[in-house]
């Protein structure tokens, strides 16, 4: 047999593995692109035409729809991630917390047409609904941790504050009432300073 015509084995295996890989990157990067294109609710089918493989191939990476949803997710929290656990600045409390607003702004812009999509069909799925409300949960402990004892003192602020800078009251902004971006994060800005006490410079 002519060794260079030999293939090892471990090479065939290593070659399916990352084609397995590549196909499954490819799926994800599909059902992200048609979510982000305002596709609510799509199907395998059209996950497998955009990804260019075929249906087998989606159901032999994910068992269902809801798993696909799940590998969606850890890749919208990397990214969600990436933005809002960056170091705050080293200045005053209401600095910070407006800080907190800005970042927040920028994670629910990206997020946003992934957690729509999410909110139609978390009532067909245990995970959806869990991740929806960690979300919530990890959101509300980061806005405890900028807060001084004064403020976590009034439950009436907290409370307020969790919902000012929540997604769903951003979500509202942006599509109900047709805010850009700017004025959306305006409001948001103006709202909680009125809540703390601090005037616009």
């Amino acid at each position: 047999m002519n060794p260079a015509t030999h293939q090892d084995p471990a090479d065939s295996v290593d070659g399916r593995r990352q084609r397995g890989q590549d196909n499954r990157a490819r799926i994800v990067a599909a059902m992200m692109d048609i979510v982000r294109e305002g596709q609510i609710a799509p199907s395998a089918e059209q996950v497998a035409a955009r990804a260019d493989v075929g249906l087998r191939t989606v159901f032999r990476h994910f068992q269902d729809m809801d798993s696909l949803y799940r590998e969606m997710s850890l890749v919208i929290q990397t990214q969600v991630s990436a933005i809002s656990e960056r170091p705050l600045p080293e200045t005053g409390w209401p600095e910070r917390l407006l800080e907190l607003v800005r970042r927040r702004a920028m994670a629910f812009e990206t997020i946003g047409p992934f957690r729509r999509a999410a909110d139609a069909f978390r009532h067909r799925s245990r995970f959806l609904g869990a991740d929806a409300d960690r979300l919530a949960t990890e959101l509300r402990a980061k806005l405890v941790q900028v807060l001084p004892q004064e403020v976590t003192a009034d439950p009436l602020k907290v409370e307020t504050l969790d919902l000012l800078m929540s997604f769903e009251a951003w979500s509202r902004l942006r599509r109900e009432q047709g805010l850009s971006v700017e004025q959306a994060q305006r409001v948001v800005e103006t709202l909680v300073r009125r809540v703390i006490g601090q005037t616009e410079a």
